[in-house]
């Protein structure tokens, strides 16, 4: 079983920033890529940014410049560094995970449950 478990989210104002974090644990024996996704009400869960294991960063083309994917040493936690945010960039944020699952001998994909930011005058 895999738990991914997100904090950070909340209220910024325009031109502000926020850091988003997420933290895998369970059966894991080799995470592949985390990154993060959003949605906002109405519209489809789009890429916001993803990390590989071994570096290579990839970022959705409204938040190139702004924010910032990173992770730790261990490779079981993501962070997402928000600068410069806009009202545009209010949504849900999700985590995600591909990774080598110990007890399934698979790679599985896996989401966390959420995390609001609202970005507002």
């Amino acid at each position: 079983q895999v738990q991914l478990v997100e904090s950070g989210g909340g209220l910024a104002r325009p031109g502000g920033s926020l850091r988003l974090s997420c933290g895998a644990s369970g059966s894991i024996f080799r995470m592949n890529v985390m990154g993060w996704y959003r949605q906002a009400p109405g519209k489809q869960r789009e890429l916001v940014a993803t990390i590989t294991r071994g570096g290579p960063t990839d970022y959705g083309e409204s938040v190139k410049g702004r924010f910032t994917i990173s992770g730790d040493n261990a490779g079981n936690t993501v962070y997402l560094q928000m600068n410069s945010l806009k009202r545009e960039d209010t949504a849900v944020y999700y985590c995600s995970a591909n990774l080598w699952e110990m007890d399934k001998s698979a790679n599985y994909d896996h989401w966390g449950q959420g995390t609001q930011v609202a970005v507002s005058s």
